[in-house]
């Protein structure tokens, strides 16, 4: 798929009773299994076994899973379950009525606990024809080409371009401090509103600009 060379091509159905059956997860995941994914193929391995490149210090394998829904919707909790389970880099593409959406999560050996990875964050494409989406394979080892499939990932979407000269950890926590601040915006904004002391709104007003300041800050 994708484009990537026949030398990854894997192609094997992996039973989606897999990743909730004899597992402790909650009845609303076990239902989106059942009632939103169709099917789960493991369509392409990308390794040092398979592609001209060298493992990386950190990724030796990418898979390439897609992932048949019945609608055109998935709940992220799905995605994070199959990641915890595979102990290799997944990028997964979402199909339905023959459009595709990427997603990938940037997942990292955790530094403690019983699993093998922590995913922080996930990032994904608009639904686009197979040829429309935006990966590449770029990268002279695994490490730089599951970056590079992040970077790519993420910044088709976002208006906010990540810094070249930052790191994807770095980036990504950059994100996620620019998302806790528009939150608290949000919801400082909604209270303004609701407030009647005139005092209490110059205090809030106040906050609203710093926080404001620093958003801004982080562009």
């Amino acid at each position: 798929m994708i484009g990537l060379p026949k030398s990854t091509e894997f192609n094997r159905r992996i039973p989606k009773q897999k990743f909730y059956e004899n597992l402790s997860i909650t009845p609303a995941l076990r239902r989106s299994f059942i009632d939103d994914v169709r099917g789960i193929y493991w369509r392409n391995k990308l390794a040092a076994t398979t592609l001209n490149l060298a493992a990386g210090s950190s990724v030796t394998e990418i898979e390439v899973f897609e992932i048949q829904l019945n609608a055109r919707a998935i709940d992220e909790a799905v995605l994070r379950q199959i990641d915890r389970e595979i102990p290799y880099h997944i990028l997964f593409l979402l199909s339905y009525e023959n459009q595709y959406q990427a997603w990938i999560g940037y997942k990292e050996a955790a530094a403690s606990g019983n699993q093998a990875f922590k995913v922080s964050q996930y990032y994904h494409t608009e639904w686009l024809d197979e040829a429309r989406l935006p990966l590449q394979l770029d990268g002279l080892n695994l490490d730089t080409v599951y970056e590079n499939f992040v970077r790519q990932i993420r910044n088709s979407v976002e208006s906010e371009v990540w810094r070249v000269e930052l790191s994807v950890s770095e980036n990504i926590a950059l994100d996620q401090k620019r998302q806790q601040l528009e939150k608290q915006i949000a919801a400082l904004e909604k209270k303004i509103r609701r407030e009647k002391q005139f005092n209490k709104q110059v205090e809030m007003n106040a906050e609203l600009k710093r926080l404001k300041k620093e958003l801004e800050a982080l562009s």
